[in-house]
This record gives C-alpha cells, sequence and structure tokens, in this order.
C-alpha cells in the first residue's frame, strides 16, 4: 500500500513546484509511451501509436519491463534505440533502473508521456516524474480505489465497454486536442481507427523457420504438411485463463485422425518444455511435436508467417500471431474479448458465464476463482468445429522443401480490421 502516500505527496509536491516552473509547453517532438507488463499490449497499442507518430511527426519512445522487451519488435514501430527497459528481478534493480529512467527521459528531451497502463501507480510516478511537459493517462474521476494521484495534464476515462485498443486511441486522441478539458476524448472512436498492420516475418526468416522445423521433425512426408500450433499455457499473471491440457490433447489428436498433412507443434516458453513434451507425447504421434523454447519470441512471426492455424489460450501469442496475421482460435474465460480479443480477424470462443469476466481494472486484474469452469465450460468439439473449418478454408501444405531451393515467399502487405 506504499503507493497510495508515495502518489499522494508526490502529486503534493509537483503541483507547488510546477506553479513555480510555469512556462510554454515545447513543441511535440519526441512522445514517451508507457507500457510495462502486458507483451499482448504491445500490439494492441500500436494503431494508437501510428496515429500519434503520423498526426504530430513527433519520435516514438517506449519504456517496458525488460523481460518483455522482445515483443515490441513484432511490429517495429519502435526504434529499439528509444527503448528504456526496467528490471524485474529484484526490488533493487526496480529502484535503479527507475532512477536511471528520470535521467534518460530527460537527456532525451522527451516532452510527451502517454500512459497506457490501466491505473498502475508505479507508472503514474514515473509519469509524473518524468519530466515531460504533456502526460496523459487514465484517471479515475469518481470512481472508487484506484488511487494514483493528481499528476496528469490531460486526463481520460477508461472505458470498459469498448476494446482496449480503442481506449488507447483514446489517450492519443486526447493529447491530440486542441483546447483543454476537465475529461477528454469525448468523440467517437470508429473500428478503422484500430487497423492493425501485418507484419509477415522475412523470406529468410521464414526459411530458418522451415530448416528448424525440418529438424525437429521425424515424419518421412513433412515437407507436404500443414503447420497447426497450440499454445497451451497462459503467463503465470492469470492461470486461470488455461484451457485444460488434457482438451488440447485431445484436440490434436481430433485434428491428426481427420486430417493427414497436418502438423502439430506444441509452443511455448523454455520453462514450459517439460509440459509441452508430456502433451505431445499423449497425442501418441509422430506428427504432434513439442517445439517450446526453440523458437525465440523474435522468431515467432517467421513461424507464424508459415503455420496455417494457431489455436491458444487469451495470451500474447494471440496477439503477435495476429499481426502475421495468421488465422487464430482464441480461448476466452476470466476476460471478455469485448475488450481484449487480437485485432484482425480471430475466432473467438467465448462461453459467457454470468461470472466472467471475474477479473478487470476494478479488481487489478486478481480473481479469486480457484475453478475456471469459464474455460471448463468450452468443449472440444467446439473447438474443433472451429480449427476443421479453418483447415478447409487453408488448404496450402506447407513446402519444406521450397525453404530448401529458395523458393518461399512472404505474404503482401496487408490490413486487417479489428474492434468490437
Amino acid at each position: 500500500m506504499v503507493g497510495v502516500p508515495l502518489c499522494f505527496l508526490l502529486t503534493i509536491a509537483l503541483k507547488v513546484l510546477w506553479k513555480f516552473q510555469r512556462r510554454s509547453p515545447r513543441p511535440i517532438r519526441r512522445i514517451l509511451f508507457i507500457e510495462l507488463s502486458e507483451m499482448g499490449s504491445t500490439i494492441l497499442a500500436d494503431p494508437a501509436m501510428r496515429k500519434a507518430s503520423q498526426k504530430t511527426g513527433a519520435e516514438n519512445y517506449f519504456v517496458i519491463f525488460a523481460r518483455n522487451v522482445d515483443s515490441l519488435a513484432i511490429t517495429g514501430t519502435i526504434d529499439r534505440r528509444n527503448v528504456f527497459t526496467i528490471r524485474t528481478n529484484s526490488l533493487w534493480h526496480v529502484a535503479v533502473d527507475a532512477m536511471a529512467f528520470l535521467l534518460w527521459t530527460r537527456r532525451h528531451s522527451i516532452d510527451t508521456v502517454v500512459d497506457f497502463e490501466l491505473f498502475s501507480r508505479f507508472t503514474g510516478l514515473l509519469t509524473g516524474l518524468s519530466g515531460a511537459d504533456r502526460r496523459i493517462g487514465f484517471h479515475r474521476f469518481n470512481s472508487e480505489g484506484l488511487y494514483r494521484g493528481d499528476m496528469l495534464t490531460h486526463r481520460v476515462a477508461y472505458n470498459p465497454h469498448i476494446h482496449i485498443a480503442k481506449n488507447f486511441v483514446a489517450l492519443v486522441n486526447a493529447l491530440l486536442s486542441d483546447s483543454t478539458s476537465i475529461l477528454y476524448s469525448k468523440e467517437v472512436i470508429d473500428d478503422d481507427e484500430i487497423t492493425l498492420q501485418i507484419h509477415p516475418a522475412p523470406v529468410m526468416a521464414q526459411r530458418a523457420a522451415l530448416f528448424k522445423i525440418k529438424s525437429l521433425v521425424t515424419v518421412p512426408n513433412a515437407a507436404r504438411l500443414r503447420v497447426v500450433l497450440i499454445n497451451p499455457n497462459a503467463g503465470e499473471m492469470l492461470p486461470q485463463r488455461r484451457w485444460m491440457p488434457g482438451r488440447f490433447v485431445e484436440l490434436a489428436r481430433r485434428i491428426l485422425a481427420a486430417h493427414d498433412d497436418v502438423l502439430v507443434l506444441i509452443t511455448g516458453a523454455p520453462h514450459e518444455r517439460e509440459e509441452a513434451e508430456k502433451l505431445a507425447a499423449q497425442c501418441g504421434s509422430n506428427r504432434c511435436v513439442a517445439v517450446a523454447g526453440s523458437f525465440a519470441l523474435p522468431e515467432l512471426p517467421a513461424l507464424f508467417s508459415i503455420a496455417t492455424l494457431m489455436v491458444t489460450n487469451d495470451s500474447g501469442p494471440a496477439h503477435f500471431a495476429a499481426a502475421s496475421g495468421l488465422p487464430t482460435i482464441v480461448l476466452f474465460g476470466p476476460e471478455t474479448p469485448e475488450l481484449y480479443k487480437p485485432l484482425g480477424n480471430p475466432t473467438v470462443i467465448y462461453a459467457g458465464l454470468a461470472c466472467s469476466p471475474c477479473v478487470s481494472v476494478s479488481n487489478h486484474r486478481k480473481s479469486a476463482c480457484t475453478d475456471n469452469i469459464c474455460m471448463k465450460a468450452i468443449g472440444v468439439d467446439q473447438v474443433f468445429s472451429a480449427a476443421s473449418g479453418v483447415l478447409t478454408r487453408y488448404s496450402k501444405p506447407l513446402d519444406l522443401g521450397a525453404a530448401r531451393k529458395g523458393a518461399s515467399a512472404a505474404p503482401s502487405l496487408t490490413v486487417a480490421k479489428g474492434g468490437r
């Protein structure tokens, strides 16, 4: 609870300081975006960041937790040289990096900060102390709780009834406003404002992914197989988002039985390798292979570019796949797809129980639930039917031999619409 008194005291101190340091705001030249903890949000925030740079001509900067920094490479909107990372492996590192951040913002003459975090007191403090002339973020107004001081110049009300990407655009709209207001962004945000630019991986990266897959597969006819990715995890932050492992196994078995030209790859982080290997073994087929830990995050766009389908829990990879244009089936439970479904055109499966969503901004995304019936309510038949529909529409096989001959080609750039 130390965050509340810190935000309160810092608000008083800064307001006194700003009163005696009155000056005309600098032109908008360097915009710093803050989104620390959610890798998928770097994708969801991309339309807002692109709008900010297009409308102002400013250079974009970003601050993020070090463990998530590779997610920014998926879209390439932010130059890696303009990224500041904060380590989270100890409180000491957090404190040291937070102090270094304050020097970094001044060294780079950051004049504007847009805080994408939903009522984080830590980012509220970073924003207030950044030295920026414009500080845009979500403000609680009359909402209970969620206090993080009053250090913003442009206060925006978070709207839990529109997609989170539109909330991010609302912050940018506040920045672009020509007039001052107690509550900014009083305007409609259309679906076409949250279009996502598709970023297929370069041809050479796709070839490297193809070669890696071939090295992991023992199937004799692997050159004619289509790749179906299964991502059974959802991160440690919210384990209630996970579908049952046994159902992923049953799904993989049914896909393999129905489609003899499909290779199922079970993905995940390096620490999930053991679980992925157990699931692959339970499938009982050499066309089901665990690749968890085999592809680093920067390599995922290449993997997604050559795959036919991904089935995943609500997690970061669903949003990374959307940025690659990969058809994706996303299973939602404790969170609502109305706010968090990937941009583009994913197939969303959601039971919509009366208790769901049980995590939200108002409870800081913490659920007391220990029995995720919302995920158990999603049956294998339902997911298999959706997967079969995609596999019927996209029948082109994966040609591993083409990569060997140098014949693979990246898809052309397209734009996919998202929204509610």
